[in-house]
């Protein structure tokens, strides 16, 4: 693909997103940026802000369409939205689920399905996912997030495999730690139990610590370029703890990466 690819990012207001936008204009790409209010948003050099809610469906058909109408095609999706709860399975709400599934799940849905048609017309394409390594690892109290990023892994490997005879692939990047505002201001659930608060508040503690001496999202960045443009590879991982954590994952026994990640979170 060329400096002159068209790219859409989704969710550029904040965090991963926005850096990962700002990045593609520096590349020279033609770069249109998702927000869900514009007028909130502070400007990105390069980066053209389309209003678009991915929890919308009708609010998905029109930011595409108003892509088309101004680059007449898309070369690259990057779908980012989305948002993290923290709390106990039992103490997250149904409701609360299906609001977190509903952006990071049928969010990338909705948009994936609205880029599809044109990518398919045009021979070519390629969609970037942004997972998490809790699509491949459990974490304790973020257990509805864990599923819906293993619910993305499934959906992105499974699509691969229909549109690559189109000339399209599907990327998924799996970030670890990152500071960026989706982590810091993780809503809790809003009934919590009180059996969980000991085990709970140690968990937030290893978590919050981790976030402390976690990297700035550049290298979460960077990768997701490198997915959007380099020679296709399932799963792409930024340096340092992702990448050893799917390393961990792959390669050590399952009895030892459970007791890993319970000492890691505090848990014993």
């Amino acid at each position: 693909m060329s400096n002159h690819s068209v790219v859409i990012v989704t969710g550029v207001s904040s965090g991963i997103g926005r850096v990962a936008a700002e990045k593609f204009a520096q590349q020279g790409c033609v770069v249109f940026g998702t927000v869900r209010n514009i007028a909130k948003t502070q400007p990105i050099p390069g980066v053209e802000f389309i209003e678009m809610d991915v929890c919308d469906e009708t609010s998905v058909q029109k930011g595409i369409q108003t892509i088309m109408g101004r680059a007449k095609r898309i070369d690259v999706l990057v779908n980012n939205a989305g948002f993290m709860m923290v709390g106990a399975v039992e103490e997250t709400s149904i409701g609360e689920a299906a609001s977190l599934f509903d952006t990071n799940v049928l969010g990338i849905l909705r948009t994936t399905k609205a880029v599809l048609p044109h990518m398919r017309a045009q021979g070519s394409g390629r969609i970037v996912n942004v997972s998490s390594v809790l699509g491949f690892l459990p974490a304790p109290y973020a257990g509805i997030y864990a599923a819906s990023k293993h619910a993305v892994e499934g959906l992105s490997e499974s699509l691969d495999h229909e549109v690559r005879q189109f000339g399209i692939r599907v990327v998924l990047v799996e970030p670890g730690y990152t500071k960026t505002h989706i982590d810091n201001n993780a809503p809790q659930a809003a009934n919590l139990i009180s059996a969980y608060d000991d085990e709970r508040g140690r968990v937030l503690k290893a978590y919050h610590k981790n976030l402390s001496k976690a990297p700035e999202p550049d290298g979460v960045a960077n990768t997701i370029v490198e997915a959007a443009f380099g020679k296709w590879k399932m799963r792409r991982l930024p340096k340092g703890q992702a990448a050893l954590l799917s390393k961990l994952r792959r390669f050590m026994p399952a009895s030892l990466v459970d007791s890993s990640l319970r000492k890691d979170f505090g848990l014993g």
